[in-house]
């Protein structure tokens, strides 16, 4: 039986993990360039945990410049296999207040000043991204967060904005009323994209911080009051995370969706048509499918 490995991307907020035994930062090399932040990696009750804070920290990146090919290929690379985000917020719904967590099961994707797949001409290929996150990772999210106490809501629709800047009045009343959107962020896309490409199982925790715009009584929130929900909902992602080994266990079996066999059928180029250059920069990536037969239609 494969062993698993869970990688946590850590949103604002959230730049360190807790508890993590013979844990060590550790620096990651990619094709992609270099990720976000060195990887925190160590186990907690057995189970193999790689932390990495997506805007590094002291938070030096702005979500268009975040190194999102990076950051999963650097996962990959060290034997990922499950990923969880972990973002903050802002709500279109009233029922899902501040300090809220949402197991995100649908995105519409609005970034456009970022690159969005790791592969390109000399290696085309097309995942589907019908359902973009894996359910049974999602479940378990959802269950070890009610158990540190939180009140969470399963299912909804993330619309990933480019920014930095927030929403207009007039947006974010089109992503709610017209859209039918649940929640809004900036650095789930293109993660959740290249996590499919990467056959890694995805799941979108998203933490509510604020009503965005659209809300009568969001010009009376103080900052004070968004940096209090903020340090909150990290304590407790936190104690989420803590939660996750005895729900998820060491083991792995393969995945109910098909996320570790994304690429089976996804690759278009010829092999004798594959660019080297690019070829190799997947070795980590789509290695499972490039060194064999699987993936390819030509």
């Amino acid at each position: 039986m494969a062993t698993r490995k869970l990688g946590v991307i850590g949103g604002s907020g959230l730049y360190a993990v807790d508890g993590l035994q013979n844990a060590e930062w550790q620096s990651v090399d990619t094709p992609w360039g270099m990720p976000s932040d060195q990887l925190f990696c160590g186990t907690l009750d057995q189970l193999e945990i790689v932390f990495l804070p997506r805007h590094g920290r002291g938070h030096i990146h702005s979500p268009s410049d975040v190194p999102y090919r990076a950051n999963i290929d650097a996962l990959k690379r060290l034997g990922v296999t499950d990923v969880i985000s972990v973002s903050a917020c802002g709500s279109f719904r009233e029922e899902m207040a501040p300090g809220d967590f949402v197991i995100v099961d649908q995105f519409i994707d609005r970034t456009f000043a970022r690159p969005k797949s790791f592969f390109g001409s000399g290696c085309v290929a097309h995942v589907s991204m019908a359902h973009p996150v894996c359910s049974g990772l999602g479940e378990v999210c959802a269950n070890a967060a009610r158990a540190a106490g939180v009140t969470v809501h399963t299912g909804g629709t993330y619309l990933a904005m480019e920014g930095p800047q927030f929403s207009t009045l007039a947006e974010s009343n089109l992503y709610r009323d017209q859209w039918g959107c649940s929640v809004i962020g900036m650095t789930n896309m293109p993660e959740a994209k290249l996590a499919r490409e990467a056959e890694l199982c995805y799941a979108s925790v998203a933490m509510v911080t604020d009503y965005d715009c659209w809300h009568p009584g969001h010009d009376a929130v103080e900052v004070s009051d968004i940096i209090r929900v903020l340090t909150g909902n990290a304590d407790a992602a936190r104690a989420m995370i803590k939660g996750l080994p005895a729900l998820l266990g060491p083991d792995r079996v393969p995945c109910p969706d098909g996320c570790d066999s994304a690429l089976e059928y996804a690759l278009i180029t010829a092999p004798d048509a594959r660019d080297p250059a690019l070829t190799k920069k997947l070795d980590a990536v789509a290695g499972r499918v490039l060194s064999g037969t699987a993936g390819s239609k030509g």
